[in-house]
């Protein structure tokens, strides 16, 4: 795995295609040094997303420019017991972002999200941009 690499959430991902500056600064950085990952999950919901064939051009061509990494049944299993450990606590994420969240942790990466909620996740390292 690269190192320093980051699992982009689609939060971001929407902040960088409406234009907002420091996302598309950000994003552009990462996908130049080669440490940007994107997953299934987010790549679908970039899809279903999309309101004309314009964005599907522009989503399309993020997608080919990003290198994916895909949730194993182990990484699913290690979401569900995540899951689980939280909702014993009283948390509740969605199992989307549970699943995003052990695809990194599993394989050391970090999450670049705006989404709050990810900071509950234990283990888990978010990316701070700079």
């Amino acid at each position: 795995m690269i190192k320093d690499g980051v699992i982009v959430d689609t939060s971001v991902l929407i902040s960088f295609f409406k234009g907002t500056d420091k996302y598309v600064k950000e994003v552009t950085k990462l996908l130049q040094t080669n440490r940007l990952f994107i997953t299934g999950i987010v790549i679908a919901e970039l899809l279903q997303g999309i309101k004309n064939p314009e964005e599907e051009k522009r989503v399309s061509f993020l997608i080919d420019a990003i290198g994916t990494i895909e949730l194993t049944t182990d990484i699913w299993i290690k979401a569900g017991h995540v899951s689980s450990s939280l909702r014993r606590r009283g948390i509740s994420l969605p199992l989307t972002d549970v699943a995003i969240a052990a695809l990194a942790i599993e394989n050391n990466l970090s999450v670049f999200t705006i989404d709050k909620h990810y900071k509950k996740i234990p283990d888990l390292k978010i990316y701070k941009m700079g």
